[in-house]
């Protein structure tokens, strides 16, 4: 909650929701309805002034630095914007590592290491060898983000927070992370929180959508039930800015 003199901005209002082991969820609404704000609490980025944060089944107390470092070990994020996303003083090989030292395998022989290493970027179609001492600014945007899926493959987290992980690379690229991620969901059995303004995309990749609009839900249920069967008239909004597809799902029948 954001003051302005005497008027105030609820960014999250009384948003409750559940997902499952397995299960890919998309957030979908238009800028600033609160989407990016919802994942940073759910990731304890950010405070949460009222109500709880519950995973698998228990209440979690991420106040502190040392129990949010615990959480993160099941909670992991892509974030919109890959440049900023790394430490650009650390080369990609030590950003791999950290990811193996994350999940306890500190004590590792180096040979193991570095098949596993091996093994996550070619999951992402990079060559290990080639991104060795190389520091991430020095790869075009699709293969940052493709890095940090190996990141993710590596971590094997139970939900990842996927916010907008494709806005910002070409065209030609998007399809082949979202497949990349879809995979890697059915590869580790990992939960998908899918945050997007992109109504298209949701359908596409979707198990169940929720429409957010200035902080709130205001519609929810399968991909077809929201998409093909919109309710309220925010998401029909939504649904319009996409002509092309509008047309292919004809809805004059609804």
């Amino acid at each position: 909650m954001f003051g302005f003199g005497r008027q105030k901005c609820v960014a999250v209002d009384h948003v409750d929701f559940d997902f499952y082991e397995g299960e890919l969820v998309s957030i979908v609404g238009e800028s600033g309805s609160g989407k990016t704000t919802l994942a940073k609490m759910i990731l304890g980025l950010i405070s949460v002034t009222e109500g709880e944060v519950y995973f698998q089944g228990k209440k979690r107390d991420i106040s502190t630095h040392k129990k949010k470092k615990e959480y993160w070990k099941n909670i992991q994020a892509i974030f919109q914007d890959p440049y900023s996303s790394y430490n650009i003083f650390r080369k990609i090989d030590t950003v791999l590592l950290d990811c193996i030292h994350m999940r306890g395998g500190r004590r590792l022989p180096r040979a193991k290491k570095i098949e596993m290493m091996q093994e996550a970027c070619s999951f992402v179609n990079l060559k290990f060898e080639e991104l060795t001492n190389k520091y991430p600014f020095e790869l075009s945007g699709g293969q940052m983000q493709r890095l940090m899926i190996a990141r993710i493959f590596l971590l094997k987290p139970k939900i990842l927070l996927a916010d907008e992980p494709t806005s910002m690379i070409d065209a030609c690229s998007r399809a082949t992370i979202l497949d990349e991620l879809m995979q890697l969901r059915d590869e580790i059995g990992m939960t998908i929180v899918f945050i997007t303004h992109d109504i298209g995309l949701a359908y596409y990749v979707s198990d169940s959508v929720y429409i957010m609009e200035r902080g709130k839900f205001v519609e929810s249920g399968s991909a077809d039930e929201v998409i093909l069967r919109p309710k309220e008239a925010y998401t029909q909004r939504l649904i319009s800015d996409v002509p092309k597809i509008y047309e292919e799902w004809d809805l004059s029948t609804v």
